[in-house]
């Protein structure tokens, strides 16, 4: 990204909202940027099934880390129900960690940007069947791990597939999502805001960290959702969005065998730029007039 182009994205992120109605951010590419380092972890993702619901962004925004607000698109914040299956998981230049295999993860999110303009997500949990993995990411970035039971079904007669998730603490809370994937590719502006993140901000002590990733785009489909008993949405602070049907439901193609993704190394939110007395001159413009 230019100078030109992160001071503008920079701008967009620090834009007030006009009569209460909070601005859509630029456009996201589907295409991953560069990581910023080298790549320090590395894993396979597959089996999502996407479910997102329009919150307003005044639900979502004393939930965010210091120095980010709400991503906005189409003028409301939205929040994730997000199964998938993770595996290979490495610490890198190691080769996958013996023991850790393949398991489900369950998490609840929303969208940030901060003040310099990076997209994050944000975990309201993370619910994961690998205790190891659940304690490692707890005390690597704070995330909001909890240890769960997790089990998913293929259905091939009738083209669907079923998570089941509880947490170990009392069996509460649980989901059950069942959801029939299509065929039909899905490449839209939403589609990608909702999946296209790159990073997740999080507040990990004392201070604001922005993770990315990068991994190939998402081959999205369009799915279906057959049936949702959840209880993860109203543990995650939001009671009654279970209660009405999500307002995008996309998955990756059965039988995809998923992508792989790779870690940089967290680094702590950077204040935004600001224009100083010299900048001006030393880039042969003429100094702002009070």
């Amino acid at each position: 990204m230019t100078d030109e182009a992160r001071d503008a994205a920079a701008a967009a992120a620090r834009r007030p909202e006009i009569d209460g109605a909070a601005l859509d951010s630029p456009a996201l590419d589907p295409a991953a940027p560069p990581l910023p380092g080298r790549a320090v972890i590395r894993q396979r993702w597959s089996d999502f099934l996407f479910l997102h619901w329009r919150v307003p962004a005044s639900e979502v925004a004393s939930m965010l880390p210091a120095g980010t607000r709400p991503d906005v698109f189409d003028g409301s914040a939205w929040l994730g129900l997000i199964p998938f299956v993770l595996s290979d998981h490495a610490f890198l230049p190691l080769p996958p960690v013996p023991g850790l295999g393949t398991f489900i993860e369950i998490n609840v999110r929303t969208y940030s940007i901060d003040e310099n303009g990076e997209r994050g997500v944000v975990f309201r949990s993370l619910d994961a069947e690998q205790l190891p993995s659940v304690l490692a990411a707890q005390a690597l970035f704070g995330l909001p791990y909890r240890w769960a039971q997790a089990g998913l079904r293929h259905d091939e007669a009738r083209g669907t597939v079923e998570y089941r998730a509880r947490r170990r603490t009392g069996g509460r809370p649980r989901t059950r999502i069942l959801a029939r994937p299509g065929t039909t590719s899905v490449d839209t502006g939403l589609s990608r805001f909702l999946t296209a993140r790159w990073g997740f901000h999080e507040r990990h002590l004392g201070r604001t960290i922005h993770a990315r990733n990068s991994h190939e785009p998402w081959p999205l489909v369009e799915a279906e959702l057959l049936a949702l008993d959840d209880e993860l949405l109203a543990a995650a602070g939001f009671p009654d969005l279970a209660r009405r049907p999500p307002d995008s439901v996309l998955a990756t193609p059965v039988g995809h065998p998923g992508l792989i993704t790779e870690f940089a190394a967290a680094r702590p939110l950077r204040p935004a730029r600001t224009l100083r007395p010299g900048d001006a001159q030393r880039a042969g413009q003429r100094p702002p007039v009070d």
